[in-house]
């Protein structure tokens, strides 16, 4: 059957929601990963409801034209990029909030709710969406959903799958498979629900979900260490964690970070000159228990060596601090373009992290700074380069499968957060090895027998 007739039936069902113009598709090829490829899609839609999405899925399947799900095109790693061909499945038109119940604590929405507009609006009724992700303002909770999005906040409250009771995801068929529940426990059958998250589109597209929320926190109170070197704030880490203290925020920043950002806002952060590494702690708790938290976080801090270590309780500090922890992305633009890394290691061997990337930055002659969420090991290394160097850019791929290799040299995992996507489908072999590649293979097969969704993504 020709593209013809199915761009003729796709538009009697999305109307001004379907765009064929290469000036407007070009937009939606490709996330903000430089290196995963993309191709050139058939056309993209834009459905406003579950219905839509079930009819353009149908007749997708029944021409062969696969489907490439998308939401804001935040992504790090690639997953909603286009392929030759394809009809990419936006679903941002799909942003209602269709029920807050403050008594159950949870609320209902669509993918195309924005993360920061999600919290907002449950805020008002003094609940709180913890899962944060540095593009908390312009991602798309249908997103975080399907790259199993983390954030600042994951240390006291977990990644996007630890807030999620179930979903609606239309499948390959067309039909639509409603998991989960509403109550507080439930374990009838499969965890349907948790196999959907993180699956970065492969096996359905999610058109609804209900979250669990929780009490709206305190307004925190922030600690700010500073080290001569990684290794003490490494030990401060661990001793943090054994010490059985769970702040609801700790971020690490490396001397390169610190300094793009202190130019970048043209501010100090308080570390000093010859600051190795920043640690920044939260406590949402309040009160007493939060000054106990914090007071406890930074003698731990001063015992592994911090040069410097002060609380704050004025959420004006506070807020400019973490600030200045989500603008290190855009202060290294002053300096070329990004490729920001995603490797999570275990708590303890942060600091061997950070060494091993400064030693590939020497060896690669290229600027590297990291910073992450030392509350749960995970950091991204980012690598600055000249894109119109071929050589750089060389140099930049190289440093970044490097930085992979040390992560899992360390017993960590290739990504914390953003997912495998495009660019890392040879490492997801890597770490999961032939028996774990083949039960994946074999739930996408189940799922997805004619490889309609997003094929080539996560793994051939």
């Amino acid at each position: 059957m020709s593209t013809d007739v199915l761009l003729t039936r796709l538009n009697a069902i999305l109307g001004d929601g379907l765009a064929v113009d290469p000036d407007i598709t070009a937009a939606y090829r490709r996330d903000v990963m430089p290196l995963a490829p993309f191709g050139e899609p058939l056309a993209v839609a834009f459905p406003t409801d579950t219905a839509q999405v079930q009819e353009v899925v149908r007749a997708c399947a029944e021409h062969g034209v696969p489907i490439v799900p998308r939401g804001a095109g935040s992504g790090l790693s690639g997953a909603a990029n286009a392929i030759d061909g394809c009809l990419v499945l936006v679903t941002t038109r799909m942003n209602a909030i269709v029920e807050i119940d403050p008594d159950n604590r949870l609320a209902v929405v669509e993918p195309g709710v924005i993360n920061l507009d999600l919290r907002g609006a449950v805020e008002k009724h003094g609940l709180f969406y913890p899962p944060d992700p540095s593009s908390y303002d312009w991602c798309t909770i249908g997103g975080n959903l399907s790259t199993n999005a983390g954030g600042l906040c994951c240390v006291k409250y977990g990644v996007t799958t630890d807030s999620v009771l179930g979903l609606h995801v239309v499948l390959a068929d067309g039909e639509l498979l409603k998991t989960g529940r509403r109550t507080v426990k439930g374990v009838a059958g499969y965890d349907l629900t948790k196999l959907f998250i993180g699956s970065e589109g492969t096996l359905g597209v999610i058109t609804q979900a209900t979250l669990a929320l929780r009490p709206l926190p305190q307004a925190p109170g922030t600690m700010v260490a500073a080290f001569g070197s990684t290794e003490a704030a490494g030990v401060a880490v661990t001793r943090i964690v054994r010490e059985g203290i769970v702040p609801s925020l700790m971020e690490i920043m490396d001397a390169t970070s610190i300094e793009a950002v202190e130019e970048h806002l043209k501010t100090e952060l308080g570390a000093g000159k010859g600051c190795a590494a920043l640690l920044i702690c939260q406590s949402d708790s309040g009160g007493e228990a939060a000054r106990r938290e914090l007071a406890m976080i930074e003698q731990v801090c001063a015992d592994a060596g911090a040069e410097m270590a002060f609380t704050t309780f004025d959420p004006a500090e506070g807020q400019a601090l973490l600030t200045a922890r989500r603008a290190v992305l855009m202060a290294l633009e002053v300096y070329g373009s990004w490729l920001t890394d995603d490797v999570c290691v275990p708590r303890t061997r942060i600091a061997e992290l950070i060494a091993g990337c400064e030693r590939i930055s020497r060896e690669v002659g290229l600027r590297i700074a990291v910073v992450g969420h030392a509350g749960d090991g995970n950091m991204h290394p980012t690598i600055v380069y000249d894109p119109t160097s071929e050589d750089e850019f060389a140099r930049a791929r190289q440093a970044f499968d490097d930085i992979l290799a040390v992560g899992l040299s360390l017993g960590g995992t290739v990504t914390g957060e953003h997912g495998i996507g495009k660019i890392k489908r040879e490492w997801l072999a890597r770490e999961i090895g032939p028996i774990g590649l083949r039960t994946h293979r074999a739930i996408k097969t189940a799922l997805d027998p004619g490889n309609l969704f997003n094929p080539g993504s996560m793994f051939h």
